[in-house]
Parts: structure tokens; sequence; C-alpha cells
């Protein structure tokens, strides 16, 4: 069978969890993977025999893209902010919004006056690691800690920083019932924001494949992770500290409000879709 045919053949397989665009990408995606070719050396190569070896590879990945796993999972891998990450089942798997708010955050912590050799850091739900580990690429010299839950997210964090060799500060801790120690430049969070009655909106694809702890507030209020972060401000945020936080499109000016007695500038700003998904701030 020729890529050609395979490529065919995966897409039909696949027709009723995904559009002919999506699967014929996903193809793509896993044959680059296996071959290491590029897109171009892909297209080139359509009309060459699939090796048994790739076809039997191959066979497995389409088996479980039926089930509806997520092909990041499926490869252990996925790039974000130009880098590759590993994840798996304990973690979340990265989204363009989360580059947006680190986007947000490198450029005014850049025009922000802090001393960048003194520049302290707080992660808040590290999950695999991917924003202290960005913002370690871009300030060499800070101090960066990082706070989750999942001693297994902890440990996928932890990889991802050996492969990039940058040294974070790792803390196992149960924030909601924490106290936080020290005082920090920057607090930058993406918490379980989803509220529990919303979980029929959200895909199956996600809920049966992504930590739930990660993605779904553990109590009844949607809220209670930014009510602690707002309150942590007080003490241990800098003066002229930074805030940044991902949040729930549907609570963007509930969310706001917390921090708006707390920090000195408060501001609510839209994704590139147009949903109210960022809060930051200044003490």
């Amino acid at each position: 069978m020729t890529y050609s045919q395979y490529k065919t053949h995966f897409k039909k397989k696949l027709l009723s969890t995904y559009s002919d665009a999506e699967s014929s990408r996903l193809f793509d995606v896993f044959a680059q993977h296996l071959t290491g070719w590029n897109s171009i050396e892909i297209r080139n190569a359509r009309n060459e025999d699939v090796t048994e070896n790739i076809e039997e590879k191959l066979n497995s990945f389409l088996s479980e893209l039926k089930t509806g796993k997520p092909y990041q999972q499926i490869l252990g891998e996925t790039e974000f902010y130009g880098l590759k990450f590993f994840v798996d089942e304990h973690v979340l798997i990265p989204r363009p919004e989360t580059e947006e708010l680190l986007e947000l955050a490198i450029g005014r912590i850049k025009v922000s006056g802090f001393n960048k050799k003194d520049l302290k850091i707080l992660d808040i739900g590290t999950g695999s690691g991917i924003i202290p580990i960005v913002l370690k690429k871009h300030f060499p010299d800070a101090e960066i800690s990082a706070i989750d839950f999942s001693e297994n997210a902890l440990k996928t964090a932890q990889r991802n920083a050996d492969f990039h060799q940058v040294e974070i500060n790792f803390i196992h801790q149960d924030y909601l019932k924490a106290n936080v120690t020290g005082v920090y430049d920057v607090i930058i969070s993406n918490p379980p924001y989803i509220g529990i009655e919303e979980e029929g909106e959200i895909a199956d694809s996600v809920k049966e494949f992504e930590p739930k702890m990660a993605l779904f507030s553990p109590t009844s209020n949607a809220l209670i992770f930014y009510e602690k972060i707002a309150e942590d401000c007080k003490n241990h945020l800098a003066e002229s500290g930074l805030v940044f936080l991902e949040i729930n499109q549907k609570l963007g000016k509930e969310t706001l409000e917390l921090f708006t007695n707390v920090l000195s500038e408060a501001e609510l700003i839209k994704d590139l879709s147009g949903n109210e998904r960022i809060v930051w701030g200044r003490k």
C-alpha cells in the first residue's frame, strides 16, 4: 500500500470522528513522526510503499484515535510556544489560549522595570510545566516556583524541565489548603476554572482523557482558585508586582472584580477568538 492509498484508508476509518481536513492533518502528523520527514517530503513520497513496520504503527495510532484519544497523548508530546513538551494522561494538553497568556506576560514583564536577576515568579497549577519553562527560557536569571497538587503531573513537569535544561522549583502542594510563603514579583496561573455544572458542555475527548482535577473546579464555586489568588496577592505579591490569569470566559467580570480592590490596576482581556479569557493586573 502506498502512502496515498493508506491516507485514503486512514481518513475513511475516521469519518465518524473527524472531518476530512482534520483526518488528513492527523495522518500527516503521524507519518512525519514515524518517518522523520517534513510535510513536503511526505507529499513527495505519496506513491512510495509504506513499510510493514510503519503500517503496523499507523494502524495502532488509528485504533487509538478511533477511541477519541487526543493525538498528542498518543504521540506523548506536543508543540507549545514553539517548543516540544511531553504530555500524558496526567496533564492537560496545552491550548493556544495559554500561549496568549504567556505572550502577554512576557511582554509586560519585559517593560516592568524589575531587576531581571532578582525576578521571582510563582506559577499556580503548573500541570506539564509549560508556563514556568517558557518563562525561564525568556528570563533565565529568574527564580521560578511552580505548584501542583498532582504528583504525577509534577513528574511530567520535571521531565519537561530536564529536557529543556532549565531549573524550576516544583512544589507538591494543595494550593487551596496551603499557605503561600515568600513574596513574588509575578504570580501567574491557569487553574481549574470550569464549573461542575458545565461538565455537560465539555467534549468527551477532553473529559475522558484529560485529568478532571485540572479542568474542573473542585467545588461548586468556579472562582475558588481566583479568590485565594486574590487574597494571596495582598501579602505575597511585591509592590508593583504583576498577576496574569487564564480564566473562564463566562466569568470574566466576576473574576476581574476579585482583583480590582487588591490591585491598583486590573484589566480583562479578550483572546484572539473574542472570548474574555485573561485577567492581568499590577499591584
